[in-house]
């Protein structure tokens, strides 16, 4: 019904090496462009918002991708779930596809023009869009249709490195309405590497809401709530193997009850191939 970002689900910027200096465009705005593309067979157990009776896990396919080409900076994935369709699934019988798609604009390519102030080395117009099948525009969870605005950076953070960091207006394109903010923050951390050159990363993101206001059908929902992954793999040029967990607070604003939890963890587990 509603997704974030999954284990792998970083932000593209820091799937490369990172850099503690600024990105310098006056000559070329193509010059740090690139490309990935990887699918990610994955398990889910416990992830909310769920029922407190719903089946507890679903399997799913991702194919996500992202990169860089002059201006534009773009992360996002396809998700298919319960590939076999199993009775089990607390996916089984629900909506089969959800999309996450997370365009950026460099201010500092556009204009040509250093930026940086300390240790923000790039700023962005930002914008996010997720969308999945749901339930019917009459339901109390009618299909996802999000839309987020707002202005991002690549903050250089000590021990991590470069991580990425978004403020947004939400505007939701269901009800036609802008509603509350999001802090989002994402980060890869390579921390142990093998004689062979694969590694062991930490990675992981945290998405908060907050400032919302009432917009539920008949349903309790919170003004502010949020999610945070905490992924770690290993990864090797063409493979990543791994395990993650997701802590849950009011997750999309459902205010956690004893019909419907949204406060908890959840577990990932995934393998992954690198094209």
């Amino acid at each position: 019904m509603y997704k974030t970002l999954t284990a792998l689900s970083i932000s593209a910027a820091v799937m490369l090496p990172t850099v503690s200096f600024a990105v310098d465009y006056s000559d070329d705005i193509h010059k740090n462009d690139y490309k990935w593309l990887q699918f990610n067979l994955m398990y889910a157990l416990e992830e909310l918002p769920r029922s407190p009776d719903a089946r507890s896990g679903h399997d799913y396919l991702e194919m996500e991708f992202g990169g860089r080409s002059g201006i534009f900076d773009l992360y996002g994935y396809v998700d298919v779930f319960d590939l076999t369709n199993h009775d089990a699934s607390d996916k089984f019988e629900q909506p089969k596809i959800f999309m996450k798609f997370a365009p950026r604009v460099s201010l500092d390519a556009m204009t040509k023009r250093d930026l940086s102030i300390g240790p923000f080395q790039e700023f962005y117009i930002a914008t996010l869009f997720n969308w999945d099948g749901g339930y019917g525009k009459e339901s109390a969870f009618p299909p996802v249709n999000n839309s987020f605005w707002g202005i991002g950076s690549d903050v250089q953070v000590p021990w991590f490195g470069k991580v990425g960091l978004n403020l947004y207006g939400l505007y939701d394109i269901n009800n036609k309405d802008w509603n509350g903010l999001q802090l989002s923050t994402n980060w890869f951390k390579p921390f142990y590497t093998f004689a062979n050159d694969s590694f062991i990363a930490y990675q992981g993101y945290i998405d908060y809401q907050f400032a919302a206001d009432d917009t539920f059908k008949g349903n309790p929902q919170a003004n502010h709530g949020g999610v945070m992954f905490n992924g770690f793999y290993w990864h090797s040029d063409r493979y990543a193997v791994g395990y993650g967990f997701k802590l849950y607070h009011d997750v999309y604003l459902i205010e956690d009850s004893s019909g419907f939890e949204s406060t908890g963890i959840s577990h990932y587990f995934s393998v992954t191939y690198k094209f």
